[in-house]
């Protein structure tokens, strides 16, 4: 299965939902992967920007994660190279890249990220009114491309409208929190044990290097630990053949918001919990590899246990802050004001 969009809908490698690097990337992994690119020959950084009509900096920030993932080395002057397990050097042959032109994001994709994570912050100290046309101001884009964001995010349930029209993002609580991944701990682990036959090899080894990649790198990088995410509680529940168990969990997607800024200070979480994450991923994944779906999905329980405690701990960062500073665009409100 592909990548999933912030929507939940897959995303493909030239869906204009990915940036420049994500679609480069994920075509060069494919094409090495299926053997297109064999191994023992060559990738040039110029090679790649001048295949997908790209600048070099997307093309280089692709080619370092697929040597983060060790998919190719690093060979100075002489571009990367595909490893080649059978001989001791490679034909150092340039590979072949068919010309593909990669799709430009959309406008309101270019500032999601941003809008994201100042709402998410502000929904823990309470109710968020969004006043689109300062947002439109703000950066400088169209009604139009704020409109589509707002759509976006109304389509995630991160926000919906209230009595008077205005969009509105409702306050996070602990309650709701727990609610959430209790909801969670009931349909996640039945929905991995349903799936269990339907889990390609491939999906699990590309798991498992997601998450040893992701623990390689210092600091993490927090859209390779949303990869990390996607693949186990999206890309595999997802093969589960009971749907509505799976649009029952897209209720609770809304968790997943804070893996993509680990970094921010309201938003974060210590490293060490952000390492225990990922061992825990990574013992899910080997037992599923080892065919014992039972054992898995009882790790996948405590797992979600562990998670719980992690996410609230955003309630005490956000408890010793007397405000936030919020920009512009974004409006604190009563509850008498909804």
């Amino acid at each position: 299965m592909e990548p999933q969009s912030l929507s939940g809908h897959p995303r493909k490698a030239n869906d204009q939902s990915t940036s420049l690097q994500q679609q480069a990337y994920l075509l060069l992994k494919r094409m090495i992967e299926s053997g297109r690119i064999q191994p023992g020959e060559r990738l040039l950084e110029s090679q790649v920007a001048k295949a997908f009509g790209v600048s070099r900096s997307p093309a280089r920030k692709a080619l370092e994660v697929l040597c983060q993932q060790r998919l190719i080395q690093e060979q100075g002057a002489r571009g990367y190279c595909i490893p080649d397990k059978t001989r001791s050097k490679g034909s150092g042959r340039l590979a072949v890249i068919e010309p593909i032109r990669l799709a430009l994001p959309r406008q309101w994709e270019r500032i999601y990220g941003k809008v994201e994570q100042a709402l998410i912050a502000g929904i823990l100290f309470g109710s968020i009114r969004i006043n689109d046309l300062r947002l439109a101001q703000h950066y400088g884009v169209s009604r139009t491309v704020t409109r589509d964001l707002l759509v976006h995010m109304h389509g995630v349930g991160l926000i919906s409208k209230d009595r008077s029209g205005h969009w509105l993002a409702e306050r996070v609580t602990p309650d709701r929190i727990r609610d959430l991944y209790e909801l969670r701990q009931f349909l996640e682990p039945q929905a991995l044990l349903r799936a269990a036959p339907y889990i390609p090899q491939a999906l699990l080894v590309k798991a498992r290097e997601n998450v040893e990649a992701t623990l390689a790198r210092s600091p993490i990088d927090s859209l390779q630990f949303d990869q990390v995410e996607i693949d186990l509680h999206l890309d595999i529940l997802g093969l589960s053949p009971n749907k509505e168990v799976l649009r029952a969990l897209r209720r609770t997607h809304i968790l997943f918001g804070p893996t993509r800024h680990l970094f921010d200070p309201i938003l974060g979480i210590p490293i060490e919990m952000i390492q225990d994450a990922l061992h825990e991923h990574l013992e899910i994944i080997n037992l599923l590899s080892t065919k014992k779906p039972a054992q898995a999905a009882r790790r996948l329980s405590r797992h979600l246990e562990d998670a719980v405690d992690r996410w609230l701990g955003r309630f005490e960062v956000s408890a010793r802050m007397k405000k936030i500073e919020l920009p512009p665009y974004l409006t604190l409100v009563s509850e008498t004001e909804k």
